[in-house]
């Protein structure tokens, strides 16, 4: 991976991008993408486009979320301790005794998650399922009133921890579900924008409110209007202990992305991504879906009667965690992957189910 897109991804994981609060992540990508695109604008609710080749046909959207998980100030109680709620799939258990910033409007408020020591609590309690409401965070002060000078009710609130390098191409943050996605949309317009033979029209998403019921894409597919589309999350990796892989299925970090089969996937499009990617000499991974993928796929698949879509994932161990891990090298094979689709698509192609 080159130095100057490494660089962008921890910037973009480092980033604070809470679900519904987005801006500060969508920032750092359209400044980015605004150097390889003929159009960059954002909407009502800040889903970002970066269009490259207006006018050209057909119109494809490349599309990734850019919200993370988060927490929200919920509830302040006397003595100046805050409660939270949940925005989107927050785990409890992992969220004890970790580090976080309340992102207020006077700026950024530090606090810790308290965790009572296991010298105080009582053994009959140990097996009791951890609930959000059981949550509080310590900002430092004693008292409701001193706290509200720092922070109010619905200020979003994200874990601290950062992007860092571990070994074998692997790398570890809070947040690659879906900065990966917002980086490879994003990486996939600069390849492009020194492609001479380019028909079509790139229009690169990043779509906020993924994590509450996949809202920016609804959004933004339905005022984009694609004639297809390629969306870019994370999915599970299953290469570690205690993963039933009869279950789950096999995916592993280092053997490349993953294209999902079924459902919202259109059986065409899929294909092409197949054939291109053997062209490319892009190792791919395969998995099955019931009836939704979990991602944006869902949505925009459906949108004004039909866009034909399909998933490329990247795997992700230890999914909506303060430590998920991913291969870099898998990551840098989607962007080929999304730029040798475009490339292949001819003048007003169309991808439909032959009957």
């Amino acid at each position: 991976m080159r130095d100057a897109s490494l660089e962008f991804l921890q910037t973009l994981v480092n980033t604070p991008s809470p679900v519904g609060h987005e801006f500060r992540g969508q920032r750092v990508w359209l400044d980015y993408v605004s150097g390889y695109a003929d159009e960059t604008y954002s909407d009502a609710y800040g889903n970002c486009v970066a269009v490259l080749n207006p006018g050209g046909s057909p119109r494809v959207m490349l599309a990734a979320h850019a919200d993370e998980i988060a927490m929200a100030v919920n509830y302040i109680d006397d003595k100046g301790f805050v409660y939270v709620r949940k925005m989107g799939g927050v785990d409890p258990a992992i969220t004890k005794a970790q580090r976080v910033t309340v992102h207020s409007r006077k700026g950024p408020v530090s606090g810790v998650v308290g965790n009572v020591a296991p010298h105080l609590t009582k053994s009959d309690n140990d097996s009791k399922k951890l609930q959000m409401h059981d949550l509080f965070i310590d900002i430092g002060v004693t008292s409701r009133k001193e706290a509200e000078k720092w922070v109010r009710i619905g200020d979003p609130i994200t874990l601290v921890d950062e992007f860092q390098l571990l070994r074998n191409d692997l790398a570890v943050a809070r947040a690659f579900d879906n900065r990966i996605g917002t980086w490879s949309v994003a990486e996939a317009l600069r390849l492009l924008s020194s492609r001479k033979k380019l028909k079509a029209e790139i229009c690169a998403v990043s779509n906020v409110q993924e994590e509450v019921g996949l809202m920016g894409a609804r959004q933004i597919a339905y005022s984009l209007k694609p004639d297809l589309a390629l969306v870019v999350d994370v999915t599970h990796a299953t290469d570690y202990p205690t993963v039933n892989k009869a279950q789950h299925g096999d995916v592993r970090l280092g053997c490349g992305p993953t294209i999902t089969h079924g459902g919202c996937n259109h059986p065409g499009v899929v294909a092409r991504l197949e054939q291109v990617a053997r062209a490319a000499k892009i190792p791919l991974q395969h998995e099955a879906m019931s009836a939704t993928s979990g991602t944006d796929t869902d949505v925009i698949f459906w949108t004004r009667g039909g866009i034909a879509s399909a998933l490329v994932s990247l795997p992700n161990r230890y999914m909506h965690s303060p430590v998920e891990v991913v291969n870099l090298k898998d990551l840098a094979m989607i962007p080929d992957l999304l730029a040798a689709f475009a490339v292949s698509l001819k003048k007003g192609e169309q991808f439909k189910v032959n009957i």
